[in-house]
Order: C-alpha cells, then structure tokens, then sequence
C-alpha cells in the first residue's frame, strides 16, 4: 500500500464539506433535480471528487 497524498485528502474533505447540506437533503429525500441542483451550484466539489475517484491509483 502506498502512502496517502495528504492534498488528496484535503481536497476531498474541503469537497464533501461544501456540498454538505446538499447531501444531506439528498439522504432525506432524493430526486433527480435536486442531484442536478447540487452538481450546479456545486461544479468544482463535484469536479474535485470525481477526479479523485477516477484517478489512477499510482497517482494517488
């Protein structure tokens, strides 16, 4: 296992904190417009955390 990259981490957490009350109304009661109102008021927490799931795991 290799080492975590700490800016990784600060990203996702800085990500999932910005998008925390949307998650939250998400849990409660999910649509399909409130998961496209997130995305849209949220484009660069969303971006963020894509890119850290689809990056490759030897860049992580």
């Amino acid at each position: 296992m290799g080492r975590i990259s700490w800016l990784a981490v600060v990203l996702s957490v800085l990500a999932i904190v910005d998008l925390r009350s949307e998650l939250q109304l998400l849990a409660e009661h999910f649509t399909w417009s409130s998961l496209g109102y997130a995305v849209s008021q949220h484009p660069l927490a969303v971006t963020v955390l894509l890119v850290l799931i689809l990056m490759p795991r030897r860049l992580r």
